[in-house]
């Protein structure tokens, strides 16, 4: 049987590892506009980062596996041919997407791991409550 001495020793313990691993553990990095992106490309090339965006109007291309990002003022072409997406890609929609930024034959090319759209549904609610 354990003392209660060792017991409040073994939590110790584990709480200073617990919190060690907190410390040393990277926090991801914050998700980045088309626009941020395109701002400075080449501090971002090769690096995993999280993007945001809006797919252009008719850019999306089956055939190539990508499609078109927009922000504000900046565009950026979004290789999907490897990435895991959770369904609902499709024109206008807002995405979220974590992968590889690479410049190739001069143009800068996203090579998504993983997309996630938004639900339209969510946002069409907040338009309308703002409006009121």
């Amino acid at each position: 049987m354990l003392t209660h001495r060792t017991k409040l020793l073994i939590i110790g313990a584990v709480l200073t590892v617990a919190l060690g691993a907190t410390i040393l553990l990277e926090a991801p990095e914050a998700t980045r506009s088309v626009d941020e992106v395109m701002d400075d490309p080449d501090s971002l090339e090769g690096r995993e980062i999280a993007i945001r965006g809006e797919v252009l109007d008719g850019s999306i291309n089956n055939q190539t596996m990508t499609f078109i990002l927009h922000g504000e003022s900046a565009t950026l072409v979004i290789d999907f041919s490897n990435a895991q997406t959770s369904g609902g890609l499709d024109d206008n929609r807002t995405i979220y997407a974590e992968g590889v930024l690479f410049e190739n034959d001069g143009e800068w090319v996203f090579e998504a791991e993983l997309i996630k759209t938004s639900c339209p549904s969510k946002y069409e609610e907040a338009t309308d409550e703002s409006s009121e």
